[in-house]
């Protein structure tokens, strides 16, 4: 059985359909990139997938628990959050905290872990990330980069099973985006199981081992990344893979 196993997950707002019976597959390891265009459902997916939105119907089925999507207890939502973490486009730091205090803030008060502990933790995590010297740093004072960093340093300090990143570098200066990818390619080297929402085609082929390629609310093709960027089965992911190349994507 797979880490995560989602089957059936639809959406709608309103009466507008946004995700359309999603299936999916993710290994204990695995770093899944999820590619498509604009208004293709993919983050609506991730929301869904960490309870920022509440999907319609579906079967969630993590570390061999299986959920119902449509009639979850706000308990199993809790106990599916505890081993998950989401790192958003635009940081989400709290502007009156230092770094420090935007990674231990959870710690502290969703998990009641003792201060010192918790900055301990929160230290370790800043360091991974390359900030060792911005404990005492306010958002307003980082860079973007720096800020999407601590936003990673916030979510591995609660030690995820998996990371769910929406777009983490869309937010950020074309020079700035390295730095940021270059800490996730340390993760997916540790072995970290993450789900990536991207547009970074470069970092998708080198660093993901699983594509997803969605359009209109539906899965149109996914599988080993090796394959799909060598050999695209459908004829629309090869006019997409085309088009974000002519972009230098």
């Amino acid at each position: 059985m797979s880490m995560l196993e989602i089957r059936g997950l639809r959406k709608s707002f309103g009466g507008l359909a946004v995700l359309k019976g999603i299936d999916l597959d993710v290994e204990k390891g695995d770093v899944v990139a999820i590619l498509g265009p604009s208004g293709s459902g993919k983050t609506t997916l991730l929301r869904c997938l960490n309870f920022l939105e509440t999907a319609d119907t579906g079967t969630y089925c993590f570390d061999g628990e299986m959920f119902s999507l449509g009639n979850m207890k706000k308990q199993d939502i809790a106990k599916i959050r505890r081993k998950t973490a989401f790192v958003f486009q635009n940081f989400n730091l709290f502007a009156n905290r230092t770094a420090l205090g935007n990674v231990t803030e959870g710690l502290i008060t969703a998990r009641k872990m003792p201060k010192a502990e918790a900055e301990r933790i929160g230290r370790e995590a800043l360091d991974k990330v390359g900030l060792s010297d911005r404990y005492d740093y306010y958002p307003g004072q980082l860079s973007g980069g720096q800020q999407q960093r601590v936003a990673i340093a916030r979510a591995l300090a609660t030690e995820p099973e998996i990371i769910f990143f929406d777009e983490p570098t869309s937010a950020l200066d074309p020079e700035l985006i390295g730095e940021v990818l270059n800490v996730m390619r340390q993760l997916a080297r540790e072995g970290m199981t993450m789900l990536v929402v991207t547009h970074e085609i470069s970092f998708a082929r080198q660093v993901s081992n699983q594509v997803v390629f969605m359009e209109n609310g539906a899965v149109l093709e996914a599988g080993d990344s090796g394959a799909f960027f060598a050999s695209p089965k459908e004829e629309r992911t090869r006019e997409f893979l085309r088009i974000l190349q002519e972009h230098g994507n």
